[in-house]
């Protein structure tokens, strides 16, 4: 019998990674609506990762791994003293950003939080800075971490319309690795060639499960994936720039690639999909929109198919507050999304279980009008029952419109609506919100409420001169686009 042996011809690099290779090399941002955008959602990122910091277990993770360790022009993590390793300072800058759950989101065939990927952006960029100016050259500017985090964005989202990597078990940070990896190699100069070698890697590097996101097994790691995306993307950047070869067919390769190895079932009934099926769909071509777009999330820290939910609650909250031992039932109808990923009964065992439970979330603020992250930690949930007993009581439908229109490009909306009823027949009103105020369809009304989220963050860590001045920077966008990256950084040094 004879042997049968592969051609041994190596193929040109798959389209996927020659697209985003050639979009993060030559597209050029005309959209101003994205250039400011951008430069909210910066303020916005580097608020939540200051807040964090205020959480043991979320600061417990910073810093060198092997202690004292001293880097020379090291990269920043805003509000500490922290100087680290572009690898490391990637890792805790994009675990502080994401840790509460209260940076920017995209929702589409698969979820994500495009902002997560400002890790990698401003550790290398503030790394690569330090480095220019030591060799008497001119330092990286803050307009190129927005054209970054532009493009960034774009690569994550675009990829997430129509591809859904959790129905095969695969977390989004995924996508946080390849668009970091890209934006990661841009930065430090590649060319075509060298990114297309990086996004190669990304692809082929061993993807994280969404087993830590989901009961039973919901845990804190939820809450450093990104991070250890983002440093996983500058590292494979770095060796892509060293001159390390790609690998063309990372995503197309019979039985070897991507697609067949990590993109072949579905969670629904485990069965292989036809070939054809296998591969990325697209909607649109990579450009801005996904930055036009964003979700902003401005008034609670929880996963975003439940803000419109939440703020139904605090809506509801003084028409129930005297009357919650009355209570019989609350109806909280939802889209489907929802229902899949944060519909939850039963104990739930830590912070990061608690906030992705859409009936946590809702009772909350329908008992006590606001949601905090405190109110996710352990001691407060042991000191008061009465969320679990609301919770209890809780009866969650789908709208099969909501569900429709969540999807549907010109509206995207996030729709939950909240009715509750009494022992005695009589209920309240049915609160229904389809758009949450961090939707680019309230952009006017959520930009204010961003602008002092981001002030009230910032005052957690720096003193009210130094808050002034990093405000007034932000405020001032030709100040900023010219600003040095180290130089914006040594504002946010304690």
């Amino acid at each position: 019998m004879s042997a049968t042996f592969s051609t041994n011809k190596r193929p040109p690099y798959d389209d996927e990674i020659q697209t985003i290779a050639d979009y993060v090399l030559n597209y050029r941002v005309e959209s101003e609506e994205a250039w400011t955008t951008a430069r909210h959602c910066l303020a916005d990122s580097i608020g939540c990762g200051l807040l964090a910091l205020r959480f043991p277990e979320c600061s417990k993770h910073l810093g060198p791994l092997v202690a004292g360790t001293q880097v020379p022009h090291g990269a920043r993590v805003p509000g500490t003293q922290l100087q680290l390793d572009p690898v490391k300072a990637a890792w805790d800058i994009g675990c502080i950003i994401r840790w509460l759950d209260f940076n920017d989101t995209w929702l589409a065939a698969e979820w994500g939080h495009p902002s997560d990927n400002l890790g990698a952006i401003l550790a290398l960029s503030d790394f690569l800075s330090q480095q220019r100016v030591a060799r008497g050259k001119a330092p990286l500017t803050m307009k190129t971490v927005l054209e970054a985090m532009i493009k960034a964005h774009e690569i994550q989202g675009v990829l997430a319309l129509e591809n859904s990597f959790n129905r095969v078990g695969l977390d989004h940070v995924v996508l946080v690795k390849v668009a970091s990896t890209a934006v990661a190699a841009w930065l430090w100069g590649g060319d075509r060639e060298q990114i297309m070698a990086a996004i190669s890697q990304a692809w082929v590097d061993g993807q994280s499960l969404r087993t830590y996101r989901h009961a039973p097994n919901a845990g804190s790691r939820k809450s450093w994936a990104a991070g250890d995306a983002c440093s996983r993307a500058v590292r494979l950047a770095d060796i892509s720039l060293r001159g390390e070869m790609g690998i063309p067919g990372a995503l197309t390769a019979p039985q070897w690639g991507f697609y067949d190895v990590l993109f072949s079932q579905t969670n629904k009934d485990q069965q292989p999909k036809p070939v054809n099926e296998r591969q990325f769909k697209f909607q649109r071509d990579y450009g801005s929109y996904v930055m036009e777009n964003i979700l902003f999330k401005l008034s609670f820290p929880a996963e975003f198919h439940a803000q419109t939910a939440c703020e139904a609650a605090v809506t509801l909250h003084p028409e129930v507050a005297e009357r919650i031992d009355d209570i019989e039932r609350v109806e909280l109808t939802t889209h489907d999304s929802a229902i899949r990923i944060i519909s939850k009964q039963g104990e739930l065992a830590n912070p990061a279980d608690r906030d992705h439970c859409l009936q946590y979330m809702t009772a909350v603020p329908l008992l006590y009008g606001e949601l905090t992250a405190d109110h996710y930690e352990d001691e407060f949930h042991r000191q008061h029952p009465e969320i679990d007993r609301l919770r209890d009581k809780m009866v969650v439908i789908e709208d099969e419109r909501y569900s429709r229109e969540y999807h549907e490009p010109d509206k995207r909306s996030i729709a939950n609506a909240l009715q509750v009823f009494f022992k005695d027949g009589t209920h309240t009103r049915k609160i229904e919100v389809e758009f949450p105020i961090g939707h680019r369809r309230r952009r006017d009304e959520g930009i204010r409420v961003l602008q002092k989220k981001f002030a009230d963050n910032l005052a957690t860590r720096f003193p009210a001169a130094r808050v002034n001045k990093i405000i007034a920077i932000y405020q001032q966008p030709e100040q900023l686009n010219n600003m040095p990256v180290n130089e914006f950084m040594d504002y946010l040094v304690i």
